[in-house]
């Protein structure tokens, strides 16, 4: 049997070179935008984590940067908690919401579709996280197309 003759690795040793940095540290120009959009099934995987650290990057980055939750993804700006709204049940549980409390206090934009909140989840604009700005469901495409005009960059997040 052949045998491995390393030393065990520990905490603090680093396993790959994460100082190196192959691009440019690309920074928004005046007046450019982001828009990131999630129809995603909330909580399924880590997509809708993911894409909230990168609207905060954008962000950070001196983009103006709006995030539209629709279809499933309203369910990402819901109010959470257990045993009460904003109790976390564990570490990590409103992961999500905490960025997204995060991100608009950074001065970041989030809209949710009206019609997904109430057709599909039966919810109410006062289930959203404080901050977020419910719109009609025609609004959804409007936001994209005045998005798409104004040159800005656009990811789309779909999961369902």
């Amino acid at each position: 049997m052949p045998s491995v003759d390393i030393a065990q690795y520990k905490d603090g040793d680093f396993l790959v070179n994460y100082e190196e940095k192959v691009f440019e540290d690309v920074k928004a120009e005046p007046g450019e935008k982001a828009l990131i959009t999630f129809h995603t099934i909330a909580f399924e995987g880590s997509i809708g984590l993911v894409n909230m650290l990168q609207a905060k990057r954008l962000l950070r980055k001196g983009f103006e940067t709006k995030v539209l939750l629709y279809g499933p993804g309203v369910q990402l700006g819901v109010q959470r908690g257990f045993p009460t709204l904003g109790a976390e049940a564990f570490p990590g549980h409103l992961a999500v919401n905490n960025q997204i409390k995060a991100f608009m206090e950074e001065g970041g934009e989030v809209y949710a579709c009206r019609f997904a909140l109430q057709a599909l989840y039966g919810q109410t604009e006062k289930a959203l996280i404080e901050g977020i700005r419910p719109i009609n469901p025609l609004d959804v495409m409007d936001l994209r197309l005045l998005m798409r005009r104004e040159g800005a960059l656009i990811i789309d997040t779909w999961t369902a």
